[in-house]
């Protein structure tokens, strides 16, 4: 990735105490050099490499309001940044949960697109070892384990009025709880989701391949098609193109995927990113609860695997002979 920084700065955020956070602020940008480049690559490197969720801002945003007054030359970066982070500072002092740490925005261009990252780093100590074998401390920014970033596409924000997802933030496991300062400091909410987005895709699969009597390979080799085309997508760094994947779903009585979902009210959107986790259940059946926790390909149902609904069980012929040797094992000594 090679990006062109048009202007970075960084400002800092220290909890003193529960009700207290010191502001440190830089008085001027940084020089566009390589470790400058570098970091800013890191930082997008993380985050493309973490689960992320899209967003917008409502209506009441101030941060999109100042954004504005920059991209219409009405103050510079340094000072919007600046009076960024006093307002950001503002937002986590009502989270006692929230640390602060180092705060990092940056404008740059990549591939003719303008992008605008704010991240939230923490800082880690960790020991160095000198020319002369002498050991000293060192600090370093935390990028691998950053969870509050996010990344406003400028030229999507002002060139398509109706978007929902030029926003992106990252969303942790535990939910919004972490990052909800940073969202309500963005006056953001949330906006395509993705995830729904995917399931849905496989439900409208499961139900046009139903629709158009496929026999069980065809159905197979279908989801199968499906799911290696948006796995190829997401290993590119590209989107799922609807009328691309429907030329992995064969036709049938001259009805096709796209009109089948046209005709049936799926709420898809033309192009979305892949959630891989969602498309999962193309290959495999996955579930657990209740102390129990099974995980098997979509191929083998029917075969090795059949499922009984009235009594709510599976029967499995041929299971995997780690398994065996360890209910063996039990077997023997109970």
């Amino acid at each position: 990735m090679s990006v062109q920084i048009e202007n970075i700065v960084l400002h800092q955020l220290i909890r003193k105490s529960e009700s207290e956070i010191e502001l440190h602020l830089r008085e001027s940008t940084l020089d566009n050099q390589q470790t400058v480049v570098s970091l800013i690559e890191e930082i997008n490197r993380t985050y493309n490499n973490k689960s992320k969720a899209y967003g917008l801002f409502n209506g009441q945003s101030l941060f999109a309001e100042s954004l504005k007054e920059l991209r219409l030359g009405n103050q510079d970066f340094l000072h919007f940044s600046q009076e960024s982070t006093k307002q950001l500072r503002n937002e986590i002092a009502k989270y006692p949960f929230a640390e602060g740490g180092t705060v990092i925005f940056c404008h740059y261009r990549y591939l003719a697109v303008e992008y605008l990252i704010i991240a939230v780093l923490n800082s880690c100590t960790s020991m160095h070892v000198n020319d002369e074998l002498n050991i000293s401390e060192t600090h370093y920014l935390d990028i691998d384990h950053a969870d509050i970033i996010a990344r406003i596409d400028i030229t999507e924000w002002e060139t398509e009025a109706n978007s929902n997802r030029y926003l992106t933030f990252l969303k942790g496991r535990v939910g919004r709880k972490v990052s909800d300062f940073f969202m309500d400091y963005l006056g953001a909410t949330e906006g395509l989701d993705t995830k729904q987005q995917n399931k849905t895709l496989v439900k409208a699969i499961d139900d046009y391949c139903q629709e158009m009597q496929f026999d069980k390979q065809d159905k197979i080799s279908s989801r199968e098609n499906v799911y290696n085309y948006c796995k190829s997508q997401q290993e590119v760094g590209e989107e799922i193109e609807l009328k691309n994947l429907a030329n992995e779903l064969p036709a049938k009585d001259d009805c096709d995927f796209m009109q089948f979902i046209s005709e049936n009210g799926y709420d898809l959107e033309d192009n979305f990113p892949v959630d891989r986790a969602a498309l999962r259940q193309l290959k495999k059946f996955s579930g657990s609860g209740g102390g129990l926790t099974l995980s098997f390909n979509s191929d083998l149902l029917g075969d090795r695997i059949k499922w009984d609904p009235q009594t709510d069980s599976l029967m499995i012929k041929g299971i995997p002979p780690n398994l065996r040797d360890q209910l063996q094992r039990n077997s023997q000594t109970s």
